[in-house]
């Protein structure tokens, strides 16, 4: 049996990079798509080969807040199909919406929004099969403001998951999985985590081994579509 071919965007760091592990310790060839995190991206892929000969790894480099057009065909030429497009690239800013920029609130909705748009399209056009997780956040059931461009392009891409769930379905599956506070931000340490968890229903850091093993679900089950996982310790419910 061939091994999947997964693409992951964002995938040099953090929570990206945690799937592409993931994945490559489970047989996936992977598409590892970066944007300025080429160093990252390289030693990832190298990485990979060195401990994983039989499989295939390539790094791809687009910037998904101009062009994004060309990546799903890219990666196709090389790997030939794609089974699976994760789309976990994001970018965050803290402005509520009295303050947010049209300079701001483009840059949230072109790379959270408008690049998995296109990238679902040419996905469903030129691979016709597979699946599609989309990475969301348990900040779409609310409506505090304090990262208002950012939680209303996950808004859109939440509904979006839905409807292309909707349209592309048999041969196509569409999913989301929406997190909670998995990963500190940047300049925060552990103690942010514990702080957000103490607030939640289940009182502990759900970490990464949620996301993966949502995912895994996702991956597995074949009669799911159109749904959205919160792995949020229950803060969804808040």
């Amino acid at each position: 049996m061939e091994n999947r071919t997964a693409l992951i965007t964002g995938a040099a760091k953090r929570i990206g990079k945690e799937i592409v592990l993931h994945l490559a310790k489970n047989s996936w060839n992977l598409a590892i798509h970066y944007n300025s995190s080429k160093e990252d991206a390289m030693a990832l892929r190298d990485y990979l080969k060195a401990i994983y000969p039989k499989q295939v790894f390539k790094v791809f480099c687009c910037d998904l807040s101009c062009n994004p057009e060309s990546l799903i065909s890219e990666v196709e030429k090389e790997f030939g199909h794609i089974d699976l497009l994760i789309n976990n690239a994001s970018v965050y800013s803290l402005s509520s919406i009295k303050k947010t920029s049209l300079d701001l609130l483009s840059e949230q909705m072109n790379i959270n929004f408008r690049a998995p748009f296109i990238l679902m399209r040419d996905y469903a056009n030129l691979c016709k099969e597979g699946l599609i997780v989309n990475f969301l956040d348990t900040r779409i059931t609310k409506f505090v403001s304090d990262y208002a461009a950012y939680s209303l392009s996950k808004v859109a891409l939440a509904h979006l998951t839905q409807m292309g769930a909707l349209e592309f379905g048999p041969n196509i599956r569409v999913n989301g999985i929406a997190p909670g506070s998995i990963i500190a931000p940047l300049g925060e340490d552990s103690s942010y985590l514990e702080i957000k968890a103490a607030n939640t229903p289940m009182k502990v850091t759900g970490g990464m081994q949620a996301i993966l093993k949502s995912m895994d679900y996702i991956i597995d089950n074949n009669n799911l579509t159109g749904q959205i996982l919160y792995c949020d310790g229950g803060e969804q419910l808040i």
